[in-house]
């Protein structure tokens, strides 16, 4: 039987913290529920007060998604599904930025009238869906990207996969993958695969944390940001982000000017389109 994880290319940067969970699994089969719940945090709850747990989607049927894992606990998970996959695995990094974006939906689902989603919780949805964080201490870095000035953003130069994967600029800059769906898309990577982007400005004491301990610092502070309507009001307040421009992360050639001068990638802001908002954290 052939590791399904050879689909992954586990080595690539692009899966970041996910592969450290990846490697947990044991066997050549695709995981299972009782795998996937081995990866939460102890104690994990919905903000209704209930267990977090994976739970096959065939003992679900009809639910409502959000509405069920508020009440519940339980997140349907179909069987042998990388989409669901990928989702496990983000509540396993993200535990606490995951049950806020599902109380948030929940509380704004029972305010709402029920005609419209509205734009806080299409927000949200790009975020789960498609969502990276990037974290920097150079507000000038993060300015570049909510303007779309990509030859600040991406630096110049001849680069390939062996780029050491954790960041890029000069200070460093993390990026977080926070989509489930953003994550699947890495099974077949393509030039134009682009994030949604919650920017995040740190302060020096953030910023020099061990990789896996900012990303606890971040699941923790922009969750309780999250629930008490700091972080998002609409789309816009995500910034698009080509992640293959990110150096190192394109698997098929060199991020070269030419790669970079692709306009269909790379675009240019909307016009009239205000720029995305700069979250400020600090420890």
């Amino acid at each position: 039987m052939t590791d399904w994880r050879t689909r992954l290319e586990p080595s690539r940067p692009f899966w970041g913290e996910y592969r450290s969970r990846i490697q947990k699994f044991n066997g050549n089969r695709f995981p299972d529920v009782k795998e996937l719940n081995r990866l939460l945090a102890l104690n994990l709850a919905s903000h209704g007060g209930q267990g977090i747990q994976f739970v096959p989607a065939c003992d679900l049927p009809g639910i409502e998604y959000e509405y069920h894992i508020y009440t519940t606990g339980q997140v349907s998970t179909r069987e042998n599904n990388w989409h669901d996959l990928f989702n496990a695995l983000v509540w396993s990094c993200f535990p606490q930025f995951k049950a806020a974006m599902n109380a948030v939906h929940f509380n704004a689902r029972k305010s709402g009238n029920g005609k419209s989603r509205g734009k806080l919780r299409d927000a949200l949805t790009l975020l789960d869906e498609s969502g990276a964080i990037v974290v920097s201490c150079n507000s000038d870095s993060l300015d570049a990207l909510a303007s779309h000035d990509w030859s600040r953003v991406f630096p110049a130069g001849d680069f390939h996969s062996a780029v050491p994967p954790i960041g890029w600029q000069n200070d460093g800059t993390h990026v977080f993958v926070c989509g489930h769906a953003l994550l699947e898309k890495f099974l077949n990577p393509y030039k134009a695969i682009t994030a949604h982007a919650l920017l995040v400005l740190v302060d020096d004491e953030m910023m020099v944390m061990p990789r896996e301990a900012l990303l606890l610092e971040l699941d923790r502070i922009l969750a309780g940001q999250l629930v008490n309507g700091q972080l998002l009001d609409s789309p816009g307040s995500l910034s698009p982000l080509p992640v293959m421009g990110i150096p190192g992360w394109w698997p098929h050639g060199v991020q070269d000017s030419e790669f970079y001068a692709d306009k269909q990638v790379f675009r240019p802001p909307r016009k009239g389109r205000p720029k995305a908002s700069i979250v400020v954290l600090s420890v």
